[in-house]
């Protein structure tokens, strides 16, 4: 959530800043309410000086034995009204935070114009293979297949997913489906054993008040799966409200970060990092059909995900070393990739700024989001009241960022399509071999 002291002191920069991302922020509706706060907050104020006044008043009256019948009227009518203005103020402060709930990041001054990916800015690449007549890897010379086909002579099942569920879910077999674990095992082996993350294993399914701190809620409910508390169902249960859900969640980042919610650290214990391998579950309702084929875009996938709670000063520094966290993974495994610096109108409603990480798939002939890295400063941080204790003054907001480590199904897509041979089998990369019993390649 955006500081609400910023809006009031300096609300032409943040109209200018959300206008980056394509945001327009009703200035005058936050003036209006502005000014309603403020009045019943020296309406308040008044009275309740007068109140004091007041009642000063009639204890003086009566110990001169004066009538007080006119002041003790005053006196027995102020609460009430206090009471009104009570819950006015109540009411404009759940209007500005419902709609504040609803509002974007700030994009941090370094990150690029533009309205969508074509604005994005290659900040650079690793390519460890040769290069064609346009610079891009070539590492074939013959035509190269697509994940899906080489994939379903390796155990690769849709047919059995969609029997079982429905569309956008696979089912994997034998060596494939150790091939997708040991992935998991190395990325998370990585970041603990070389980048010092804490390993955790989260709950995949998570309450309302944690997707609400992390921004997944409310703007992105349709992204989610959830199902009613207790497994209540009917009508009764449909009126219990947002409250009574609880929802699978779409990346552990909610779980990391969340884990911090209505806490207060001390600056020493900074900073935290963590990694869990988890589920993923999305909707996919804004994907506009995109990727209907193979495992690019699953209802169900697996992650790696990092996170860092990290002090102010510090959060742009950990961003660039989380991107080199994720690109040590890529380098481990051979694969080519670029990292990209997002513009303004295609980041994420929480992040200030993103790194995404594109592997390159030789059968679509393109760089694909395999990792995506954002810093939210103290955007989650103000939501979920996640702040430290510096040794001198108030608690702060501390800054949040995530990562992905990487996406498993993605990286399993990436090492098929690169990996492969003209015999439909696939090589292992070495560093994963020790995971795999040694095994060198996949065979149909």
């Amino acid at each position: 959530m955006l500081d609400p002291n910023l809006l009031r002191k300096e609300l032409d920069v943040v109209v200018q800043a959300l206008a980056r991302r394509g945001v327009a922020f009703d200035a005058e509706r936050f003036n209006a309410l502005e000014t309603r706060r403020k009045a019943v907050q020296i309406e308040t104020e008044t009275l309740q000086a007068r109140r004091n006044a007041v009642a000063k008043l009639v204890g003086q009256l009566k110990s001169k034995g004066e009538d007080a019948t006119e002041a003790m009227a005053e006196a027995q009518a102020i609460p009430a009204r206090l009471k009104e203005l009570e819950a006015e103020l109540s009411d404009i402060q759940v209007q500005l935070s419902d709609w504040l709930m609803t509002v974007p990041n700030l994009p941090h001054a370094s990150v690029p114009d533009g309205e969508d990916e074509s604005a994005n800015v290659e900040v650079r690449r690793w390519v460890p293979v040769a290069l064609d007549d346009q610079g891009l890897p070539q590492p074939f010379t013959f035509e190269p297949k697509d994940h899906v086909t080489i994939g379903e002579g390796l155990g690769l099942d849709f047919e059995s997913a969609r029997r079982l569920t429905g569309a956008r879910f696979m089912m994997l077999r034998g060596g494939l489906a150790r091939l997708h674990r040991a992935l998991a095992q190395f990325m998370l082996d990585v970041q603990t054993g070389e980048h010092g993350y804490q390993e955790c294993y989260t709950p995949y399914i998570v309450n309302a008040a944690t997707l609400l701190g992390t921004g997944q809620l409310p703007k992105f409910k349709d992204d989610m799966f959830w199902v009613t508390k207790g497994g209540q169902e009917g009508e009764g249960a449909e009126q219990e409200g947002e409250a009574d859900d609880l929802y699978l969640i779409s990346t552990s980042e909610i779980t990391l970060t969340g884990a911090y919610r209505d806490t207060i650290v001390a600056e020493a214990e900074l900073p935290f990092k963590l990694t869990a391998h988890t589920p993923c579950f999305r909707s996919e309702a804004g994907s506009g059909g995109r990727d209907t084929r193979g495992i690019i875009r699953q209802h169900q996938f697996d992650k790696v995900e990092m996170v860092q709670l990290v002090h102010p000063s510090q959060s742009y520094q950990a961003l660039e070393e989380m991107a080199g966290h994720a690109e040590a993974v890529l380098q481990k495994l051979g694969l080519s990739y670029r990292v990209v610096a997002l513009c303004a109108g295609d980041m994420g409603f929480g992040a200030a700024k993103t790194y995404d990480l594109e592997v390159w798939l030789p059968a679509q002939h393109a760089w694909r989001e395999i990792s995506s890295v954002s810093n939210c400063e103290a955007f989650q941080a103000r939501r979920m009241q996640a702040r430290y204790r510096p040794e001198k003054g108030k608690p702060e907001y501390l800054h949040t960022l995530n990562g992905s480590g990487l996406a498993v199904g993605r990286a399993l897509v990436a090492i098929l399509e690169n990996y492969q041979q003209e015999d439909g089998s696939v090589v292992i990369p070495e560093v994963l071999r020790p995971y795999m019993g040694g095994q060198e390649r996949l065979t149909p």
